[in-house]
Formats: structure tokens, sequence, C-alpha cells
């Protein structure tokens, strides 16, 4: 838990309230031993005096602490202080928000002021979108760079994936997340398809669901595999032809997970954009998405990630099936996804190379 100094409570109130702020007095109110019953708490708040323009004014400052509940990391905690701040005083009785803030890297309290949207900026990179060199070979134009940059793609998660962390409750949360999150495998049934949907029954949906519960509890084994990833590895998200090789956009998700959210990610484009020119699937997207797995397998010797992948391929079937996201896709195309999506739920272990049969 982060220090208050009287020196960062002088700084903060000056450049929250004005230059002529004066700090009066500050301490604990109450302590984390002193809530009754309550046997869990979120955080010790802090009462502070202070003057501005001779008149005293009291404030309780809240810093919240991480935990295993949605809170281990501090943009978990800045989404929940922001919303109480935005709806905080619209509620009848409620306590009513003075100012919301930060603690920066160099321990300096900063103030927020009336904030509404957030923004980033990121450098701009050189390079052209992935998703253009595999519409390129959709349409019969396969190169031999193509091959190559399927197994550097390949090489690049090796790598990342090769960062370990040892924290089964940030496992769970990353499992739990992909299947109940909003973003994530029961958002997606709930906004990206219509109910009823022509092309996929209710009862299907709820078996799919049944399935992935029984895949949630599989998984729970898994604890030690959490590492280092991307979170949203997709062919939108790469930039190829820069100075450098290829990069990346996007991170999302969190910067821990399950290693078979990015091979999943990228290997179920590979098929996407295999099946789309009818009958058999493409050879040229064969070759790709088995030089990508044999070379992240070779690279890795994780052949354990073959028994934890079928609920991320649901997740990324789930994205690319959709007509939200993709209207255009002909029936055929959509209904080879959606078979994949439940079929790969019935094997322990994912046939990578016999990938195709889960689609019949």
């Amino acid at each position: 838990m982060l220090e208050i100094t009287a020196d960062m409570l002088k700084k903060y109130l000056k450049e929250a309230f004005g230059s002529e702020t004066v700090l009066v007095d500050y301490g604990d109110i109450g302590s984390l031993d002193k809530q009754g019953m309550k046997g869990f708490g979120y955080g010790k708040p802090l009462l502070v005096r202070f003057e501005v323009d001779g008149k005293q004014q009291e404030t309780v400052i809240s810093i919240m602490k991480g935990d295993n509940y949605g809170h281990q990391f501090y943009w978990d905690r800045a989404a929940i202080l922001m919303f109480q701040y935005e709806t905080s005083a619209s509620l009848s009785r409620h306590v009513k928000p003075m100012g919301i803030g930060y603690i920066n890297r160099s321990g300096e309290m900063r103030p927020l002021q009336d904030p509404g949207e957030f923004f980033i900026l990121n450098e701009k990179l050189e390079g052209y979108d992935y998703f253009h060199d595999l519409d390129r070979i959709r349409k019969g134009r396969f190169l031999d760079q193509d091959k190559d940059n399927a197994a550097q793609l390949a090489l690049w998660l090796a790598e990342i994936h090769s960062s370990k962390k040892e924290d089964p409750h940030l496992y769970t949360r990353r499992i739990r997340d992909l299947i109940g999150s909003s973003e994530c495998i029961m958002g997606l049934v709930d906004e990206a398809f219509d109910h009823p949907c022509e092309f996929f029954s209710r009862e299907r949906f709820i078996n799919l669901e049944k399935k992935l519960i029984d895949w949630r509890w599989k998984l729970a084994k898994y604890t030690h595999r959490l590492c280092a990833v991307h979170g949203d590895f997709h062919p939108w998200n790469v930039l190829i032809g820069g100075p450098d090789g290829f990069s990346v956009l996007d991170r999302s998700r969190g910067e821990w997970g399950e290693a078979a959210g990015d091979l999943s990610c990228m290997a179920t484009n590979y098929i996407l954009f295999g099946i789309y020119g009818g009958g058999d699937f493409s050879e040229d997207f064969r070759t790709l998405y088995m030089t990508y797995f044999d070379k992240y397998l070779e690279q890795t010797g994780d052949i354990e990630v073959l028994k934890v992948l079928a609920p991320f391929f649901v997740f990324r079937g789930l994205v690319i099936a959709s007509p939200v996201w993709y209207p255009d896709h002909p029936v055929e195309v959509r209904n080879s996804l959606l078979r994949f999506i439940e079929n790969v739920l019935e094997d322990e272990v994912f046939d990578y190379a016999g990938f195709e049969r889960y689609m019949r």
C-alpha cells in the first residue's frame, strides 16, 4: 500500500484546489482492523483538513488495494474509482466526490480535472496490415516470404510466452474472463449474434455454454501455464514490412494469460482465409497454418498447449463467425466456423494437424 506524506498532500491540494490552499491536518479515519464483522476491506481512508481562502474543509482520500477479485492491476482499480467519481453524486444520500487523481511513478499526487474520456498516444510505425498478405494469398498469389512470415510470427510468440509468472489466481481470472466477460465468449454470444439466430439455434448456444463450463473446470489444473501474452494477436494487429520486420499493435486483456489465447487467435484467421475459396481447404493456407503451429511447438516444446486450446478457439471462432463483425461471409463459411467451435470442444487434445475434421 502506498504511503501518503504531508508534502504529497500539500502539492496535490494546491494543484487541485488552488495555489492558496493550506494543509491543516491529516490522519487515519478508522482502520481495516475496526470494521465490525466485515473481514475484508478495499482500502484505508485518510481524513484531510485543509483551508481554501480561509475556509476550512475536510475530505477523505481512499486508495484501493490490489486483490484477487479483478483488482490485481492499477488499471483495474482506476476503473472502479472513475466509476465512483462519475456516478456517486447522482445517487441520493450517497457521499459526494470532491475530486479524483492518481499517484505517478515519482510518488506525486496528481489531480484529474473533470475527466470525461481518456486517450493514448502511440508512436507511428512503418508497414502495412498483415491481412493484406492473407487477402493476396486467398486470391491465388502465394510467395516464399509468406511461409517465412508465419514462422517469424510463431517464433515471436514463443519468445514472449517464455516469460512465466507464478500467480494461480490471475490464471483463474483469465479463464473466468475468457468464458464470462462481456468482451469474450458470453458477451459475444449475447451481442454479436441475433436471438433467435437463423443459422445457430438457441439450443446450440446453450449446449456450447454448458460444454465451456466443463472446460473451465478442466483448465483449473493448468495455472502453472501463466505467461506473458499479447492478447489480441490477429492479422489486423500485425504490421508487415517495417525496417525491423513485423510489428504488433493493440495489446489487450492484460499482460499475463494463457499462451493458447495468442496461438489460437492467428491460427483461427488462417482457417478463416483458408475456407473462403469454397471446396477443400486452401493448400496455401494449410502451409501457413502448419508452418505456424509446427514452428511454435518446435521452439517451445509446449505440447501441453494442445490440451487447453479448445475454449480459446471458441472465443476466436465466435468473433470471426459473427455477422456483426463479418457481415459478408458466405453461408457455408459461417457454418463451417460454427461447426468448428462446437466440434473442437469434443476432443481432450486439439488435433492441430487434422483441424479440417472439426469443420465437417
